[in-house]
């Protein structure tokens, strides 16, 4: 395998990308006033694409469960190759068995931290697919909404009043926006945990599909678009990544997709557009 380097840039109008839950579920935005999207949230689209081709994922939000299983810990013990090297200490055999079953580990990575039945259990795996935060080219305007149900949720303390206080609500969203997402993929990290070329693909298929299936109140549908930037080294170790993510060349504009790239050749990298 060779050195990968991609860029993701996202399009947003009239949505929320990435809610703050810590901010009323505003979009995130940095102390400068740019907008971002957490590297957590790029990769449960990745995670969720990569369910949808039908690969076997660890960290699986409540509404995808396919398993019953509701907990990491849960997940892990499902498989019983790996409570006996659990039991019995074993960590080399531990990573190399957590990278064969789920392919979000073998590809990003995963540190298991939890109370095993004969203590603590720490192992971490270092995944070859490194992805950063999106931040907006620009900086962003949040506009805030006040929304109403038209039915309360529970029963109104007083019969006198025809709505609770449970019906009203706030809906936050962004004007416009371009978002950029830089990220790589390292071949030796990629022999350490079974990393293969087929699966170097399969990621590269979910990112090029990362907002198929992915709207919703916050995100209607055709309010997001993406486009991915993939560079392929000639080598495993490849040009310095500064140097390729800075050679996009990409700038903020005012209409749909609210960005313009120039991105400039690297010789002994080639670069493929999606």
């Amino acid at each position: 395998m060779k050195k990968i380097d991609f860029a993701i840039v996202i399009s947003a109008e009239k949505c929320n990308p990435n809610g703050d839950p810590l901010n009323g579920g505003r979009p995130r935005q940095d102390f400068d006033g740019h907008g971002y999207m957490t590297d957590v949230c790029l990769k449960r689209k990745i995670r969720d694409r990569l369910q949808e081709m039908g690969e076997n994922i660890l960290i699986v939000p409540d509404y995808r469960i396919s398993d019953g299983l509701r907990s990491i810990k849960d997940r892990v013990n499902a498989v019983e190759d790996l409570k006996i090297a659990e039991k019995k200490r074993d960590w080399e055999t531990y990573r190399k068995k957590s990278c064969q079953t789920w392919f979000d580990v073998r590809a990003f990575g995963q540190v298991f931290a939890y109370k095993g039945a004969d203590g603590s259990v720490s192992q971490p795996v270092r995944g070859p697919v490194s992805i950063g935060n999106a931040t907006s080219l620009d900086v962003i305007d949040i506009l805030d909404c006040c929304i109403t149900k038209s039915i309360n949720i529970d029963e109104p303390k007083s019969k006198n009043t025809e709505k609770g206080s449970d019906t009203m609500g706030f809906k936050h969203f962004i004007r416009k926006g371009a978002y950029v997402a830089y990220g790589s993929v390292f071949p030796y990290l990629a022999e350490k945990t079974g990393f293969a070329e087929e699966d170097l693909e399969k990621v590269k298929q979910a990112m090029i599909n990362l907002l198929e299936n992915d709207a919703s109140f916050r995100r209607p549908s055709g309010s997001m678009s993406s486009t991915l930037y993939w560079w392929k080294h000639s080598s495993a170790i490849g040009k310095n990544s500064a140097i390729v993510h800075r050679s996009l060349n990409i700038k903020p504009a005012e209409e749909w997709p609210y960005y313009v790239c120039d991105p400039e050749e690297i010789q002994g990298v080639e670069l493929e557009i999606y």
